[in-house]
């Protein structure tokens, strides 16, 4: 390895070589990557030629100074302060007035819920180990319309701390936009690798918002969790809104679209709903403002008896809700990750904190 990294060194310093392989390091994210185990030897070097004075080998997901006296590579690991830095950026990139409601945070932590609620219990594939996303035709699924937007936000991020998995970097900047948005702290846990194409999971695996509580139980049962889980994990209605360009739905659950509350339930028992009456799906407007939306499977937890026992519940006690969506969510961001044994599970210092 060490002659590898010396003859690399050498030929980096003409011009063309090191021209070229910077640019791969650039075209990286929006190309697909080789199935070859020697892509993080590829990648590594990409990046030891583009990083000017902070030499970096790049192997099995991990970076490695190279040691000054004979260019070997050492082990990086890590650190509790190194994801808080990587948190940090992520949080300084959220607040854009110029983007829906003054926010990246809600399409981001979309981001997070998509990459992870792919998960089958029964055949352990999909979830959040893998971010394979980057790729069509997971990318293409009607679900995850408008998910370009957060993996291009956070792209930014990557580069600057490229020893992070995108696994790991979508989850970390998901519970970010939780925290900064109001929400309750989410523990995170690193060790999630990257997958290729192949490990891309069949269009289908997330909740279609026309459908009703059987199709909720059926996608979310399949994923392991309970009536009462998916009551709370669909009180993150309560952040962002739908567009009429990505999943044909249009406007905000909530008066305060980036900040997390219990608004969500509060307002599906409260309010009086009725069809919208537009050129669209199906979805529900509120009778009183006509700016609010929900959809059939946001009402269809008001319908169904089992289900309103749960958003009654919320719709009181907002501490009660953040509870049962830290411990949610957490499961949700954790579903078939093969964390080493004795991974610690760190929470964040929020910016606002």
């Amino acid at each position: 390895m060490a002659s590898v990294a010396r003859t690399f060194l050498r030929a980096s310093r003409r011009p063309q070589v090191f021209s070229a392989v910077r640019q791969n390091a650039r075209s990286y994210a929006s190309s697909a990557v080789p199935k070859s185990s020697n892509t993080g030897l590829y990648l590594g070097l990409a990046a030891l030629a583009a990083g000017g004075g902070g030499y970096y080998l790049y192997t099995q997901g991990q970076l490695g100074p190279l040691n000054s006296k004979d260019a070997t590579p050492t082990i990086f690991k890590p650190t509790k302060e190194d994801y808080q830095k990587v948190y940090n950026d992520v949080a300084e990139l959220l607040e854009d007035n110029d983007y829906d409601d003054g926010s990246y945070g809600p399409v981001i932590l979309r981001l997070g819920w998509h990459a992870s609620g792919t998960y089958d219990a029964e055949t352990k594939t999909g979830g959040s180990n893998g971010a394979t996303m980057r790729f069509a035709p997971e990318s293409d699924h009607g679900a995850n319309a408008g998910l370009k937007v957060a993996r291009d936000k956070l792209e930014a991020v990557k580069q600057k701390h490229p020893w992070i998995s995108y696994s790991d970097l979508w989850i970390l900047s998901a519970i970010c936009a939780i925290q900064e948005m109001g929400g309750p702290k989410i523990p995170f846990r690193p060790g999630r690798t990257d997958k290729d194409v192949a490990a891309c999971t069949p269009d289908g695996r997330l909740p279609d918002g026309s459908k009703a509580a059987d199709h909720l139980r059926h996608i979310f049962y399949r994923m392991g969790f309970n009536d009462q889980e998916i009551v709370a994990l669909s009180g993150a209605h309560a952040l962002g809104r739908c567009h009429k360009d990505r999943s044909g739905f249009e406007g905000p659950w909530t008066f305060s679209p980036t900040m997390l509350t219990n608004d969500y339930y509060t307002l599906l028992l409260n309010e009086k709903w009725a069809w919208r009456k537009w050129n669209g799906p199906k979805q529900y407007e509120d009778k009183g403002s006509k700016s609010l939306m929900m959809l059939p499977a946001d009402y269809a937890l008001i319908q169904d008896k089992k289900f309103r026992t749960h958003v009654e519940r919320y719709a009181k006690s907002q501490d009660e809700f953040f509870k049962d969506f830290a411990a949610v969510v957490t499961k949700l961001f954790e579903l078939g990750v093969p964390f080493p044994e004795g991974t610690e599970k760190w929470v964040f210092k929020a910016t606002t904190d």
